[in-house]
């Protein structure tokens, strides 16, 4: 049981303004990062997909047409139970199948099927981004990825030392 009580008194001079905490940038930032997950999921929803599922079927392609059960949850941002739940759907659809590389690692792969409806689908949504940076300068490509790059380190670093933030268990 989480003891609230002791949380908020050890770190309640960090709620203090916790809105002026957040930097203009930031809110910009994080506009930005909400307006474009927002479009995933529009896109995601207009095309039947639920955004696991629209998820998962990215990460394939990003790989090839197989991609490891692993990785599809760590670049997702997917627990196990969420992944295998679409996964199991898009199995039993027909749209993927998994085969078994050891006792412990899957890989999932696309079917003939996999593969007609990711053309329809995530496949035109890559075709839109590649669209998109192509129409940008070389060098504005190249500063956006290394700067994202930069600012992914720098987050997973921070994180590091978040880690003591809820010591008496998960809320």
């Amino acid at each position: 049981m989480v003891d609230i009580e002791w949380i908020c008194h050890k770190y309640t001079h960090r709620e203090r303004g916790m809105i002026d905490m957040i930097s203009n940038e930031m809110q910009r930032f994080n506009h930005l990062v909400g307006e474009i997950d927002a479009v995933y999921h529009e896109v995601a929803w207009n095309q039947g997909l639920s955004d696991s599922i629209f998820d998962i079927l990215y990460t394939i392609c990003n790989a090839g047409e197989c991609c490891m059960l692993k990785d599809i949850c760590r670049n997702c941002g997917l627990s196990k139970q969420t992944a295998n739940s679409a996964l199991r759907k898009l199995e039993k659809e027909g749209i993927v199948y998994l085969e078994l590389m050891d006792s412990k690692h899957k890989k999932v792969c696309l079917t003939e099927a996999g593969k007609c409806l990711v053309s329809r689908t995530v496949g035109r949504v890559i075709e839109a981004e590649n669209e998109i940076l192509a129409s940008w300068e070389k060098e504005d490509v190249e500063t956006y990825i290394a700067l994202t790059r930069r600012y992914l380190l720098a987050l997973q670093e921070k994180a590091k030392d978040l880690s003591d933030g809820l010591e008496g268990g998960r809320l």
